[in-house]
């Protein structure tokens, strides 16, 4: 099995920066692709980021230059550093893996529990 670990969330006011942590551990041969979404009260889970393993980033429109992606693969863990924070940022925040167990198999998906950003005017 395969756990995934968020920290870093909370209240923050508009103009601020909040840093996301996903620690990933487990049963775990390799890591692909990793990333984050979000969800707002009522509203689908949006993609926020993604990261291959070669570091290849990508990022939903409404958070372009403004939040920043990374990983460390030694710790198997991705970061979501986001500045300049907006009220509409707020959501609950949740990490994704693809992991695989051992060679011998495809990538499964995982996510976190989820972590609430809050951030008011």
């Amino acid at each position: 099995q395969v756990q995934l670990v968020e920290s870093g969330g909370g209240l923050m006011q508009a103009g601020g920066s909040l840093r996301l942590s996903c620690a990933t551990s487990g049963s775990i041969f390799s890591i692909n692709d990793m990333g984050w979404y979000r969800q707002a009260p009522g509203k689908q889970r949006d993609l926020v980021a993604t990261i291959t393993s070669g570091g290849k980033t990508n990022y939903a429109d409404s958070v372009k230059g403004r939040f920043t992606i990374s990983r460390d693969n030694a710790k198997n863990t991705v970061y979501l550093q986001m500045n300049s924070l907006k009220p509409e940022d707020t959501a609950v925040y949740y990490c994704t893996a693809k992991v695989r167990h051992t060679i011998a198999v495809g990538y499964t998906t995982y996510w976190g529990q989820g972590t609430q950003v809050t951030v008011f005017a």
